[in-house]
């Protein structure tokens, strides 16, 4: 499951926006090319997915509004070629900077239920050796 779609970026970024980053063939046709949007939603996604791996269990079973946010500003960034605008670069920044925090457990996440089952452990756990002289093992010398 994707964590964000077209439709949501034309409503972002607009479709002129679009247009002028995904139509790259030797002759412009003035459409947005759904290949190359796909291509970037799904590197983001990867990008996701790699810093929440570590803390929640993937797929997540929704998606919050604020991974979709973040999914946006790093695909509109993918999809520049060139140097994209302080404003892009900016939001990119601060997506990663976002991802890093939820990564770290500064920020949660509100899905429930993902989260990977700890150790069960609580504190230090000992194993000690088999004892070689036992009650057993010593009758006659005692």
């Amino acid at each position: 499951m994707a964590y964000t779609t077209l439709s949501k970026l034309t409503e972002r970024f607009g479709e002129r926006m679009l247009v002028a980053l995904t139509d790259r063939g030797a002759v412009a046709t003035g459409t947005i090319d759904v290949a190359v949007v796909d291509s970037a939603i799904a590197g983001s996604d990867a990008m996701i997915d790699g810093y929440l791996g570590g803390r929640y269990s993937l797929p997540l079973s929704n998606t919050p509004r604020l991974i979709e946010e973040l999914a946006e500003d790093i695909t509109i960034w993918k999809l520049h070629v060139s140097e994209p605008d302080p404003k892009i670069e900016k939001d990119y920044t601060a997506a990663i900077r976002t991802l890093d925090r939820i990564a770290s457990g500064t920020i949660r996440l509100d899905v429930a239920g993902v989260e990977p089952a700890g150790t069960g452990g609580t504190g230090v756990r000992i194993t000690d050796r088999e004892r070689p002289l036992t009650a057993s093992n010593l009758k006659g010398f005692i």
